[in-house]
């Protein structure tokens, strides 16, 4: 997520850090790096020139050319603009009156029906009662698709009858919804490869029935600068009181969320950054912009961590890894944790000074952990006896072969996991003689 964009401005920040005083010259030649990282991160042109003329106006101010600090006032300013930029503070929907109607709207291929699965889970476990109305009845499969998304989150889907229009299905899950005392009822609704008379009129007629206090856009964040005429379209023919961005996990440049916003003064109220239905956050713009800028969110981070990681797990992995008597069996339950957070690429950004690292180093720190490794980590463990993985001295050379011909790896792969196992043991040791060290000066 703004990998590109955050190594660009990542740049010239080390650039300015480096002047003991800035001049109008070096503010100037900053912020063309900055234009050029923006567009090239498919913001939208309009958006670039309003935001490099409010950071202009306030470096070229007193606070900054003859600050002490001048690298970092100027930065400061930057990250106050992305924040204005974002939308200032986080929104949130509606959900006053029972129930409160939401419709989720979008072009075909946006991942709407997704979302409505993942927006469904993310209300329940917040103790809502949710329903979802599957009103997407010409796409094939679609009412089958939030059926199985329904099924496995935990709530009720009301469904088309043959012959049902859109607005009729609607009024029917609206009266079902109120006689279930549902908090929330959520509508998926049909999508075009883009916006048409015929889509905009089945929505409004879907609104004026329905009265939703939420209309939500949800918009591929992989789109780029279409996405703005795209949510300009819905905005202007529907009416939106927000937007949801996915696969914001797989855009690398992430133009969108920095654009969308500003177009059309509709808040941002959450991202999706997977495929996963634990995989949608809440767009806090103050955090976005910190991760952008490669201070990453310590905050969003923690809340990830919470949420993943009942209070008991996080007890006895601590006094695995700290009080050194970790194991494999500790080892195991440490990747099915860091799995449950998300992919690990996601997680080192919101690390502060992380993006600011080669990629070869940031590779080193992930351990080479992606998806695929980790599975394949899981079946080594797995492939040894419960005795190997409590008493990992155990494992010689014969005992490796056997490991690996278990899992249907190679004796390389159970060196490299010693390996990997032997330095994070290291690294707990370590870490545990500082927290000594510290308490005593502390004393």
């Amino acid at each position: 997520m703004f990998d590109k964009l955050s190594q660009s401005l990542q740049s010239v920040f080390r650039d300015l850090r480096g002047y003991g005083k800035l001049t109008e010259a070096n503010v100037k030649d900053a912020l063309r790096e900055i234009r050029l990282a923006l567009l090239e991160a498919d913001v939208h042109f309009q958006v670039v020139k309003d935001f490099i003329t409010r950071v202009r106006e306030k470096a070229l101010g007193e606070d900054v050319l003859k600050s002490i600090t001048p690298g970092q006032q100027f930065i400061k300013h930057v990250h106050d603009e992305m924040v204005s930029l974002l939308g200032g503070t986080g929104a949130s929907f509606d959900l006053s009156g029972r129930p409160a109607a939401i419709i989720m709207l979008g072009l075909h291929g946006s991942g709407k029906t997704t979302t409505t699965g993942k927006l469904a889970r993310k209300f329940k476990q917040d103790g809502k009662q949710v329903m979802v109305a599957a009103c997407d009845i010409r796409r094939p499969a679609a009412v089958d698709q939030l059926s199985i998304l329904a099924d496995e989150v935990g709530v009720d889907i009301i469904k088309p009858r043959p012959g049902e229009s859109v607005p009729a299905l609607g009024r029917r899950a609206l009266e079902e919804a109120k006689e279930k005392l549902a908090d929330v009822v959520i509508f998926d609704t049909g999508g075009r490869f883009q916006v048409d008379e015929e889509l905009v009129l089945e929505l409004k007629e879907l609104s004026n029935t329905v009265k939703p206090r939420n209309t939500v856009l949800v918009l591929d964040a992989a789109i780029g600068q279409e996405s703005v005429a795209v949510a300009e379209t819905f905005h202007r023919e529907v009416g939106l009181t927000g937007m949801i961005l996915t696969k914001l996990d797989g855009d690398a440049r992430g133009g969108a969320a920095l654009s969308v916003r500003a177009v059309t003064n509709c808040p941002v109220l959450l991202v999706g950054t997977g495929e996963k239905a634990a995989d949608l956050e809440e767009f806090h713009p103050d955090r976005m912009a910190s991760r952008i800028l490669g201070k990453g969110d310590v905050v969003s981070l923690v809340e990830k961590a919470q949420e993943a990681m009942a209070g008991e797990d996080v007890e006895d992995m601590g006094k695995a890894m700290f009080g050194g008597s970790m194991n494999f069996e500790d080892f195991l339950k440490q990747i099915r944790q860091i799995r449950k957070l998300g992919p690990l690429e996601n997680l080192l950004e919101m690390i502060p000074g992380m993006n600011d690292l080669p990629d070869k180093v940031r590779g080193q720190l992930s351990g080479g952990k992606t998806e695929d490794e980790m599975k394949r980590t899981e079946a080594l463990i797995l492939s040894m006896t419960p005795l190997e993985r409590r008493k990992p001295s155990l494992i010689n050379a014969s005992r490796r072969k056997r490991i690996a011909r278990g899992a249907g790896l190679e004796v390389r792969h159970v060196n490299e996991l010693i390996k990997k196992f032997e330095m994070t043991k290291k690294m707990s040791k370590r870490f545990k003689k500082q927290q000594k060290r510290l308490l005593k000066l502390g004393r």
